[in-house]
């Protein structure tokens, strides 16, 4: 099964993507995650792409395709996977076929924006261990400190309200035109994001079952 994940920052697709990896046996590819691995490792294209990301930019197509078609050879991807931030524009998706070949089923999760502002804004990570705290609906048990490790808790810079709100943008002009682009193939598969977790994932599963 090829899957594609579509929803502004925010709008919880790494959260239903590890749920459906395990659900169905298929890798959760993050081009996020993808790119961040290159800056953590400080390589050449890791530096260059920090100052892209944490404006809130968006990294050239021939830098991501170039990743994806190098990480989908990888033998947990044999039974399928999941794209999860990928393709973030119509170009890209144009493309998209030539590396992976025909998809099944393109879920778009439907979030508001002011509720993702709210979310993301709250987010807090821990330095030491990389918990994921929220500070309205998932606060640590003391102010700044890590539940799990004691290390302190951060704001991501791509994080802060400014920042989303620019992400949003750049989301509804450049990825929102991508849903039209794959509804002409009836694949797309819509869904109201703005509720809780559980509730996200058993609709997504219950229409994915369908053609598994």
């Amino acid at each position: 099964m090829k899957l594609i994940l579509i929803g502004c920052p925010g709008a919880g697709k790494g959260t239903q993507a590890k749920v459906l990896s395990k659900r169905f046996d298929i890798a959760h590819i993050s081009t996020g995650d993808l790119l961040r691995e290159q800056v953590k490792a400080e390589t050449p294209l890791g530096l260059k792409l920090k100052s892209i990301m944490e404006s809130g930019g968006l990294v050239s197509d021939e830098i991501v395709s170039e990743l994806l078609k190098q990480r989908i050879t990888q033998a947990d991807c044999e039974k399928g996977y999941i794209l999860d931030g990928y393709p973030r524009n119509v170009s890209q998706a144009e493309g998209l076929s030539a590396i992976v070949g025909e998809l099944d089923k393109v879920v778009v999760i439907d979030v508001p924006d002011e509720a993702i502002i709210e979310r993301m804004s709250g987010r807090r990570s821990c330095q030491g261990c990389g918990a994921m705290y929220h500070v309205k609906f998932n606060p640590p048990k003391a102010d700044g400190v890590c539940d799990s490790c004691g290390g302190a808790l951060i704001q991501r810079s791509d994080d802060n309200s400014e920042t989303v709100k620019h992400r949003l943008d750049v989301f509804h002009s450049q990825t929102a035109p991508v849903i039209d682009f794959y509804d002409k193939s009836g694949i797309v598969l819509k869904i109201d994001g703005n509720r809780p977790i559980d509730e996200v994932s058993a609709e997504i599963i219950k229409e994915l079952e369908k053609i598994s």
